[in-house]
């Protein structure tokens, strides 16, 4: 049974390696992959209010991240922020988006590192892209006056690889 879990969580990183990445968010030539996890979690909204409407607004990110032998080695949270087992860290600015899929699921992102933390995998990423997106769009439920300040979180899946 192990295996199988083991199986399901490597499938969208093979996924990914076969993916088609468009044109619009390609990492500038010159840089080379050093990571590929899937993050598996929640994007978490909020009901706000801005000059007068009411709206769903995402507010972070809440994912495991897996290898692609399918075992947690990290967390990617508020920030955006990507931490992995070895002490680095990396907190990301995003540069350009593509709906590849609006009506199921988030954008597909190109990511610019702005900050680094430790001396590990991710001390030298330059850039993170998001692909293979699933889930994780704002909520279908009411954000109205009597629900501000109300948060849903939103169950997402995607892969992100970390460029240098």
């Amino acid at each position: 049974m192990l295996k199988i879990i083991r199986l399901l969580l490597l499938l969208p990183a093979v996924a990914c390696a076969q993916s088609i990445i468009p044109e619009e968010i390609e990492v500038p030539t010159g840089h080379s992959q050093v990571l590929l996890v899937h993050a598996k979690g929640e994007q978490i909204y909020q009901c706000t209010n801005n000059k007068g409407v009411t709206s769903w607004q995402l507010q972070a990110p809440n994912a495991q991240l897996f290898d692609t032998g399918g075992h947690l080695v990290g967390t990617h949270t508020v920030g955006p922020q990507w931490d992995y087992k070895d002490g680095s860290r990396v907190l990301g600015r995003v540069l350009k988006k593509v709906e590849m899929n609006p009506d199921s699921a988030i954008t597909w992102v190109l990511l610019e590192a702005i900050e680094h933390h430790g001396d590990g995998v991710l001390a030298n990423t330059r850039f993170i892209q998001r692909v293979n997106t699933r889930g994780g769009l704002p909520p279908m439920s009411v954000c109205n006056s009597n629900h501000l300040g109300t948060e849903t979180p939103v169950a997402y899946s995607a892969d992100y690889i970390f460029y240098r």
